[in-house]
């Protein structure tokens, strides 16, 4: 009988803690990053100028975060790893031809003559879409099992939209965040339509999930399983209310409490992913491995365990300087 002291225990749910922070910190950053992007096609040439000095600084550093959270897939479930990536090569190279492309755009339209700048912004764009897209299948597909039909693959085009919308949400508020005068009012617009595309993407995942198992039926609405995550819910709908609210105010005078609508965005995030942990745990592969049978023996996990420890805080280190260094309103885009 397993108890917490073995190391077969506590070590992989150790792991699986960390690999489900890297994803999360992922989703919030690149998340707000991408959504800057997909909302390209909204604003005029001084604006897209303005929206890339406001991520400039931190869009290299937050992919940092996602090539953690697979790296630890990789050396702490490896067949975990393995059956992930073989159900899902197609959207994760359409998603890494994505962000190669944005990355390329990224550096392209700094330094291209005046003409072909409106090109590399569509690329930005293009790989902005390919990306979040992308992710969002993977999402679909990863909630309904992993097992390719045409209903999940359905339902996994449904969350690619709804997830491509969020991040355009959240890229709003950081926008509202970083930006002031007649973008910043633009950016509200954009946060008032966005907003419903995030609700009904967390609906959405959250009307098929315990669908998928009998166990997570059991989880979402047997008692008292389910008095665990009544609470998040509740605090879910009490968030959008108040960013819809705080929306309806905005802007404030003297661009006071900018960065409310952002972090009560993260905090909805937050309760989604939250939500998604406490449905699926113990399993690493829905309904398929947990993360007891996935792990890497022990001896290894612990030694994985030692240098996490010191790359895991250079990372969180980094990120914090950063967006400490880089606080306040973004300034205009210059390179000379």
């Amino acid at each position: 009988m397993y108890y917490f002291g073995d190391p077969a225990v506590w070590l992989p749910f150790v792991f699986a803690a960390l690999m489900g922070l890297s994803i999360l910190i992922y989703v919030i950053l690149d998340g707000f990053d991408l959504g800057v992007g997909l909302l390209f096609p909204f604003a005029d040439d001084e604006e897209k100028d303005r929206m890339i000095a406001s991520i400039g600084p931190f869009w290299d550093a937050n992919e940092t975060w996602l090539v953690l959270a697979v790296g630890l897939l990789l050396v702490a479930f490896p067949s975990a790893h393995g059956a992930i990536l073989t159900a899902l090569y197609l959207p994760v190279a359409i998603m890494l031809i994505g962000l190669i492309l944005r990355g390329v755009a990224f550096e392209f339209r700094a330094k291209a003559p005046a003409p072909q700048k409106e090109l590399w912004n569509n690329l930005f764009f293009a790989g902005s879409l390919m990306t979040a897209l992308a992710q969002g299948f993977m999402l679909g597909m990863y909630v309904m099992g992993l097992d390719w039909t045409w209903a999940h693959a359905g339902f996994g085009l449904l969350t690619a939209v709804f997830l491509a919308v969020g991040y355009s949400f959240i890229g709003a508020t950081w926008v509202i965040h970083k930006t002031d005068e007649f973008l910043q009012r633009k950016a509200v617009d954009w946060a008032k339509g966005g907003i419903w595309g995030l609700v009904l993407g967390i609906g959405a995942i959250s009307l098929a999930t315990p669908f998928v198992s009998d166990r997570i039926f059991d989880k979402w609405f047997s008692f008292p399983a389910a008095l665990y995550l009544a609470p998040l819910p509740l605090m879910s709908g009490g968030l959008v209310v108040w960013l819809w609210v705080m929306l309806q105010k905005m802007p404030y005078a003297q661009d006071r409490m900018s960065w409310k609508p952002f972090v009560a965005a993260t905090a909805l995030w937050v309760m989604a992913f939250g939500g998604m942990a406490y449905s699926f745990y113990p399993y690493v592969v829905p309904e398929k491995l947990t993360i007891y049978e996935a792990a890497s023996a022990p001896e290894s996990l612990f030694i994985i365990l030692i240098g996490t420890c010191f790359v895991l805080p250079t990372i969180m280190g980094y990120t914090v300087l950063s967006y400490y260094i880089f606080k306040g309103k973004a300034r205009e885009l210059r390179y000379d």
